[in-house]
């Protein structure tokens, strides 16, 4: 068959308009890659900023909506969270230690330490429920001991050991009602859900998704406004969402393996930001370990997530 001008231009456009279409549906960088353990993404609504932290490389990371200009501040020791407080500034989880933090100045006030006597563990994870209170597990650093806990801490500073025993707990997010919490044992590609009572107390606890081999095992998750269960694949390179009542609805592919959490952002809470790590060894071809990248809307499928949730304390 012979090509006219217009037959090649239709068959050209033809061509380009679906890569078009896979290049916007592509995850987008909005950090350098290389974070050691991109961990912890938080939405701060009051500033506008997206923050995370780099766990082994002990630092604070911030990138504002606004400008989407960044800023770091070096940590004395392995950062493992972040989360508001009602009464100004944050909390944050270091090593084992859970600290009050302002960033403008920059103050670091110890508040409590969390299993002082297992030197091998450390904080791990953390989310504040609609109450106010804060959530925080555990993890056994050299990866082979079950001797972590999932906890409750409450506004009067109180610590309640919750569940246990863990090797890596991770997690935890809450349901739109506050009625369910989720929780994970990442050691054993396990997703929990918990019924969680008014006065904090937690009851009920089964199997809400188990990963099968070949997929990573789960690690950060969020809830949006649908009670879907967002879900990171640590070494599975995706995000997944679940119904409610446990079934894999999607997944979308995140351009690194070592996907470690996620979360809903912006003013309509309809932008994802999802962390990663780059923990040796990182495979030759894993060339985006470490990013923080952004979910394009095309692929959230409507989806928006719930607002960030301030400790009471």
């Amino acid at each position: 068959m012979t090509l006219t001008r217009r037959t090649a231009l239709i068959s050209a456009a033809a061509m380009t308009i679906p890569a078009l279409a896979r290049a916007a549906e592509t995850p987008i960088a909005r950090s350098p890659g290389g974070a050691i353990l991109g961990e912890g993404p938080l939405w701060s609504a009051p500033d506008n900023t997206v923050y995370w932290v780099d766990i082994r490389g002990k630092k604070l990371n911030a990138l504002r909506l606004a400008d989407n200009s960044a800023q770091s501040w070096d940590m004395p020791d392995l950062i493992n969270w972040i989360v508001p407080r009602r009464s100004g500034g944050f909390l944050v989880g270091i090593l084992r230690t859970v600290h009050a933090l302002t960033l403008d100045p920059f103050t670091l006030t110890p508040l409590l330490t969390v299993e002082a006597d297992q030197t091998e563990n450390r904080l791990n994870d953390a989310k504040v429920d609609a109450a106010g209170r804060l959530w925080t597990g555990t993890m056994h650093m050299p990866f082979n001991k079950k001797t972590a806990a999932l906890y409750r801490i409450d506004a009067d500073l109180s610590l309640h050991r919750m569940d246990a025993p863990y090797l890596c707990t991770n997690g935890p997010a809450f349901s739109r009602d506050g009625r369910r919490m989720y929780h994970n044992e990442t050691a054993e590609n396990l997703v929990y859900v918990f019924d969680l009572a008014p006065d904090g107390a937690l009851s009920g606890k089964r199997v809400f998704a188990h990963f099968a081999p070949g997929v990573g095992s789960p690690d950060g998750l969020t809830v949006d406004a649908d009670d879907g269960v967002w879900v990171a694949h640590y070494n599975g390179g995706r995000i997944s969402r679940y119904t409610p009542d446990g079934k894999l609805d999607f997944d979308i592919t995140i351009p690194a393996k070592q996907v470690t959490s996620l979360t809903f952002a912006g003013a309509g809470l309809d932008r994802l930001f999802v962390t990663s790590a780059a923990q040796p060894p990182v495979d030759a071809d894993d060339r985006h370990a470490g990013t923080l990248w952004e979910v394009p809307k095309s692929l959230l499928r409507g989806h928006t997530g719930l607002p960030t949730n301030a400790f009471a304390g």
